[in-house]
């Protein structure tokens, strides 16, 4: 359960630099692209809650809910790695 914890917590560290690049970079940014940026900044505030929820859970209940958080990590990643490369 520590080496999955670990591993969130590390791709949440990339993904909040990241995060905070791109939100420096977007105050330049095109209408689409802060219009993408809302839809990911719904689903950043989606994941947040979850993890902490993930964090106060089972080992059970953590393992059965970590597909669906890897998922979302994904597309979130997916999502600013796109806004970035429009930037």
């Amino acid at each position: 359960m520590a080496d999955l914890a670990e591993r969130f917590s590390e791709e949440i560290d990339q993904l909040r630099t990241l995060r905070d690049e791109l939100r420096v970079k977007l105050a330049l940014g095109k209408a689409e692209v802060k219009e993408r940026w809302e839809k990911l900044e719904s689903n950043w505030s989606h994941v947040e809650g979850k993890l902490k929820l993930l964090r106060e859970e089972s080992k059970e209940d953590l393992e059965s809910v970590s597909d669906a958080a890897k998922n979302l990590l994904k597309e979130i990643r997916a999502g600013y790695d796109h806004l970035k490369s429009h930037l």
